[in-house]
């Protein structure tokens, strides 16, 4: 796969995309939202591929919106949801309606939409000097890619308001403080240690992961009871497929698991439409 700001490794299941404008400092653009998007697409249905880890070349994950355009880069003329989406650099698939998990290793400085765009993936490590920064406000616009309700369902509505309505810079440490990050770690080590636990990801049935998945998102805007209705027929499906007894099996005769699902052909009608649909 070859992309124009992004490179794709895989290596044992495990996909590495890195943001790849290193002397822009991984600034955003909009044909690093496409290039984003198809990876995403392609590697999404790659069986092959268990985890998906997302970082940046050099020293920096990304500096945010590349600004090159000066006070029209915000600035569109386009009609419809789907063109100013465009224009304004939207990505058209997200980490988070990717069926398997997503790790951001956030190395260097996040800023913007390299935070938003983080909080989009299911797990993030970062570097503890990072600087982060929700800048969106101090721009004279406002966060995008759902992260009113993402950050806000994380960390609470006074935490989120606290980084979001005022622009401030923290560091990777608070970041992981404040529950937006699972751990800080020295730069030099981020990226090893996000591969590292991707790998854990290796050890799962694909299918349970993928549902598990779309269910820890469904929930943030779901009720405890609305969650229970959801959850019980996906549960009771599971539980007849091959891969249920199959967990046990490998569990009782103290082996690895030979799953024989795949989150590409076998997920349940009952889960609702699937990315590429």
């Amino acid at each position: 796969m070859n992309y124009d700001t992004i490179l794709v490794n895989i290596d044992d299941g495990i996909a590495a995309i890195t943001l790849n404008r290193p002397k822009a400092m991984n600034a955003w653009n909009s044909q690093m939202a496409v290039d984003l998007s198809e990876a995403m697409l392609a590697l999404d249905k790659d069986d092959s591929v268990r985890a998906i880890v997302v970082t940046g070349a050099g020293r920096v994950f990304c500096a945010g919106a590349d600004l090159s355009g000066g006070d029209k880069t915000f600035s569109t003329d386009k009609d419809g949801d789907q063109d100013a989406r465009r224009a304004l650099a939207f990505p058209y698939v997200y980490p988070w309606q990717v069926r398997k998990p997503v790790l951001a290793a956030i190395n260097g400085h996040a800023i913007g939409v390299g935070i938003t765009y983080s909080m989009s993936c299911d797990i993030r490590f970062v570097a503890e000097d990072a600087k982060v920064q929700f800048a969106f406000v101090r721009r004279g616009i406002i966060p995008e890619l759902s992260s009113h309700v993402i950050v806000a369902r994380v960390v609470g509505l006074s935490n989120a308001a606290d980084l979001m309505l005022s622009g401030r810079m923290i560091s990777g440490r608070e970041l992981a403080e404040l529950g937006l990050a699972s751990k800080a770690l020295p730069a030099e080590q981020v990226l090893a240690a996000t591969v590292e636990r991707a790998r854990e990801f290796l050890k799962a049935a694909p299918v349970s992961v993928a549902i598990s998945k779309r269910l820890l998102w469904e929930g943030l805007t779901s009720s405890v009871s609305g969650m229970d209705e959801r959850e019980f027929p996906l549960l009771e499906w599971i539980c007849r497929q091959p891969d249920a007894a199959e967990g046990v099996l490998s569990f009782l005769e103290k082996r690895a698991p030979k799953w024989k699902m795949t989150a590409s052909r076998d997920l349940p009608t009952i889960l609702g439409e699937v990315l590429g649909d």
